[in-house]
């Protein structure tokens, strides 16, 4: 049984983790990895977490099991992925390995088989108090990603794009899966989740593949093709690499105003509280992030081999620091949301919380304002309260979207549920 230990040395949250650009300290190496991982607990019967002033927060749906994802369908239908990690034989290996594995199931991964299907919930007559629950996809294989194109419902696998068809207002779909394009799996797949979503004009589809290690430690042959955003032809299936050098992109968005697409990016572990930040950035085609080789730009990290001074070099900074081993997950463009200000026009990021920094960081869901197409200011806090005061998890934020009346909603894998934060001043007639 590995131990984990609170003595540590505290490295305090400041303000200037975040933002555009983000104070970095001097990396501190880790001989053992720092652990302060906050177990998982759960909600109870009633609890819930808190909603910012002037919003409201109630939970659409309990008793899931592990919903990780979202997707909203033009009817208004809300498609949940519940989904757990794939069998990883080769992922837990060494000492830092281990902890890892550790760590995450006491934070509540890893501990159940995955449920690997996608249910769907539906407002009867509109109203988020009223829901139908249906079982609308099965025996797939960790699924994630998803995204509707015409008549064509896609599923991004842990190994696989999947296809089936859809129709409005199916609520189950009974068709063999077609497979698209195969995904990085094996047997490490250390980052399996894949997201997922079209283009605006659904010709190309894009994929968020993570690496297969935290810091290049399985070599850089295990890697091929991860850390990186993908992009297929949606007619052929074939595929090429939009973006690299990031070494977990996981939540996808389109900037509406500027047509970029952008990502949430969980950066690598055992350098320190603050060291590097997760962020989220604007994506060049093209364009390469850093990750093995350098962090937040040209920050070298020392402990990859060989290094590669040539790319280094060209390595893009981010355009948003959102905090230390945050594992900012979610993202979405606020575009139809009706909550109040401050929370219109930027990004609503769901952030799982961190495991490697003496204090716990994440846990919560936060709102970025964006100017001119690009974010600005300090994260605002939208949804709290998912540690408790012995910092058990009560639950931990993951996938984030807005439905057809224009609440948020948040998909909580420790909780089991999913929250919906709407205008505090609303009343049923008008969640309706």
């Amino acid at each position: 049984m590995l131990a984990f230990s609170g003595v540590c040395v505290a490295q305090p949250i400041s303000p200037s983790e975040f933002g555009p650009s983000p104070s970095l300290p001097p990396p501190k190496k880790e001989l053992v990895p720092t652990v302060a991982i906050s177990p998982a607990k759960g909600w109870g019967a009633d609890g819930q977490p808190r909603a910012a002033d002037g919003t409201k927060v109630a939970a659409l749906v309990r008793g899931l099991q592990h919903p990780r994802w979202l997707y909203v369908l033009p009817n208004g239908d809300v498609l949940v992925a519940e989904s757990e990690a794939p069998p990883k034989p080769d992922d837990s290996k060494g000492l830092s390995g281990k902890i890892h594995a550790e760590a995450m199931k006491r934070a509540g991964s890893g501990t159940n088989s995955s449920a690997n299907r996608i249910t769907l919930l539906r407002y009867v007559g509109g109203d988020p108090r009223q829901i139908e629950q249906h079982i609308f996809l099965h025996d797939l294989n960790s699924p994630i990603g998803m995204a509707l194109v015409g008549d064509s419902f896609y599923v991004a696998d842990s190994d696989a794009l999947i296809r089936v068809p859809y129709h409005t207002g199916d609520t189950e779909i009974r068709e063999q899966p077609i497979r698209v394009t195969e995904l990085p799996g094996g047997s490490i797949n250390h980052h399996w989740t894949k997201s997922l979503i079209a283009s605006p004009d659904g010709t190309k589809l894009y994929v968020g593949v993570g690496s297969n290690s935290n810091a290049a430690e399985n070599g850089l042959a295990a890697e091929s093709e991860r850390a990186a955003v993908w992009v297929i032809d949606r007619a052929s299936g074939t595929h090429r690499i939009y973006a690299s050098g990031l070494r977990n992109p996981v939540g996808l968005a389109w900037e509406p105003h500027s047509g970029v697409l952008w990502v949430a990016v969980n950066e690598r572990d055992e350098l320190g509280d603050q060291l590097p930040p997760d962020y989220m950035t604007g994506l060049r085609e093209g364009a390469f992030y850093g990750w093995p080789f350098s962090y937040y730009g040209q920050h070298v990290d020392t402990r990859v081999k060989p290094q590669n001074p040539e790319l280094v070099a060209s390595a893009i900074p981010p355009d948003y620091a959102l905090g230390g081993h945050t594992a900012s997950l979610g993202l979405c463009w606020s575009d139809d949301s009706k909550l109040p200000e401050p929370f219109k026009n930027g990004m609503f990021v769901g952030q799982h919380g961190s495991w490697n920094r003496s204090i716990r960081s994440g846990y919560k869901v936060v709102f970025v304002r964006f100017a001119d197409g690009k974010p600005t200011g300090q994260p605002i806090d939208v949804l709290t309260g998912f540690l408790s005061p012995k910092n058990e998890a009560l639950g931990r934020p993951v996938g984030v979207a807005i439905d057809k009346q224009g609440a948020l909603l948040v998909a909580d894998d420790v909780g089991n549920a999913i929250w919906r934060v709407s205008d505090a001043a609303s009343g049923a007639a008008s969640d309706k």
